[in-house]
């Protein structure tokens, strides 16, 4: 039993540096493999699912069995025998790795990658169940399987290193966000979230900005002052609380921070055009 997807070039990128999925094998062993190795910026992962069989890497053996996982790089003298009262199943996935410029750091993962030439080891990451996903997508082409297979790919490699390294901690993290961006979340989720105590000095004192550079900002951002903006939200809570039969208009106009009925009711009217009880009268009950 084979399956053979030979004659591809799925072009993959990991933090700038390019690699191609040259070919992807899934075969049952019942013949010998003999000693072979590979050429500069190329590497086979292959992982054994099921059965046992024999590797020979650079001169020395090891037995594999189920949940096996091992990587050949470049120049890697390797051999495979299965044992025949139980022959070895195996994924292999041949990558090469374009050489990236000599200025240009390559990311953790590529490094961790080739910075070995040979690994063998038990899976700990769940590279069956990633490789059957590979191997279901390539099979049936689903919409947008293109792009599946590069992350499944890009998964693949970042497994394998998780292998290498036995879930060491990373030594990089996502980027903090720029000051425009988290001044932009602050806004957002104050008028969200406290729209019943609104105060510009508040939010000024949040933005570490003064009440004027605050409301430039939210003129920049939203193109609304910040009485405008404070309206708008509490006119949006108001008309959700409205929906509900069962709230008095007091009683809304007091969960929306409004001092008064007559308050809450003018506001509404300017806001609306219409009172909230006719604007109740006009909801399905």
């Amino acid at each position: 039993m084979k399956t053979l997807y030979t004659d591809l070039d799925i072009q993959f990128v990991m933090d700038n540096i390019s690699i191609h999925a040259l070919n992807i094998v899934f075969e049952h062993f019942t013949r010998t493999i003999p000693s072979h190795s590979h050429g500069n910026g190329c590497y086979e992962i292959h992982y054994i699912p099921f059965g046992y069989g024999k590797l020979v890497a650079d001169g020395q053996y090891y037995d594999i069995s189920p949940n096996t996982l091992y990587v050949t790089g470049p120049h890697v003298e390797h051999a495979q025998t299965p044992i025949q009262t139980d022959p070895m199943q195996e994924y292999c996935i041949y990558l090469k790795i374009r050489s990236s410029s000599q200025n240009q750091e390559k990311s953790p993962v590529i490094k961790a990658f080739t910075s070995s030439p040979f690994w063998i080891g038990t899976d700990t990451q769940g590279i069956h169940t990633l490789m059957k996903q590979l191997f279901d997508e390539l099979e049936h082409c689903y919409t947008g399987h293109q792009n599946q297979v590069r992350l499944l790919l890009s998964q693949l490699l970042i497994y394998t290193v998780r292998n290498y390294e036995r879930h060491p901690i990373s030594q990089t993290s996502f980027a903090c966000n720029n000051m425009a961006e988290s001044k932009s979340i602050i806004i957002e989720e104050y008028f969200l979230y406290e729209y019943q105590s609104l105060s510009l000095d508040t939010l000024a004192d949040r933005l570490k900005l003064s009440t004027r550079q605050t409301q430039r900002l939210l003129i920049q951002y939203y193109g609304k002052s910040f009485q405008q903006k404070k309206t708008e939200a509490r006119m949006s809570v108001a008309a959700i609380l409205l929906s509900d039969h069962t709230r008095s208009i007091t009683s809304i106009a007091e969960d929306l921070g409004y001092s008064s009925t007559e308050h809450f009711s003018s506001a509404f009217r300017n806001f609306y055009r219409v009172s909230p009880r006719e604007y109740r009268k006009q909801l399905p009950s």
